[in-house]
């Protein structure tokens, strides 16, 4: 530091103009005319060319990975049989709904397995058998909760279910 170098204060909103150094005390006078005196260590150099020269790197962040069961979306079952098999039109209706019943289990046990914390199972309105079997499979089950996904349950085509 030099006489005639602009500085600035360290912890203060404090600059201006060196106007004599005594060892390792500076003097300089702000924009106003005020002296002040403060040790060397106190002071940094208030220069914009200082900093121009500096090449600036920008780092790609890492992504964050997000586990399967702290997502937001939850798993949704579609149990409308012709998303269950190719030809629908090869089975009986006790198959059918034997078929269903199965998927549905499975599925609980996978999300079991995954500590998946939610789940959306679509049955749809229908006659109500498909709804009434999984109802009575969901009252089996333990260490969930489930709700039909409307507000009018003789209109919901969806019963969520989340996890303990």
């Amino acid at each position: 530091m030099k006489i005639g170098d602009k500085v600035s204060v360290v912890d203060e909103d404090l600059s201006g103009v060196i106007t004599s150094v005594k060892g390792n005390i500076v003097v300089f006078k702000d924009e106003y005319g005020f002296t002040y005196q403060y040790p060397k260590e106190k002071l940094v150099p208030k220069d914009a060319d200082l900093y121009e020269n500096i090449r600036i790197i920008k780092k790609a962040e890492p992504k964050k990975v997000v586990s399967k069961k702290h997502q937001k979306n939850h798993m949704v079952l579609d149990l409308h049989f012709h998303h269950l098999v190719k030809n629908p039109s090869d089975y009986d209706s006790f198959e059918r709904l034997f078929i269903q019943k199965t998927k549905l289990i499975e599925v609980l046990n996978f999300c079991r397995k995954h500590n998946l914390k939610r789940l959306e199972i679509v049955h749809g309105i229908g006659d109500g058998t498909l709804q009434r079997m999984v109802m009575d499979v969901l009252e089996s089950q333990s260490d969930i909760d489930f709700y039909n996904k409307e507000i009018l349950h003789h209109q919901s085509g969806a019963v969520m279910i989340e996890f303990h």
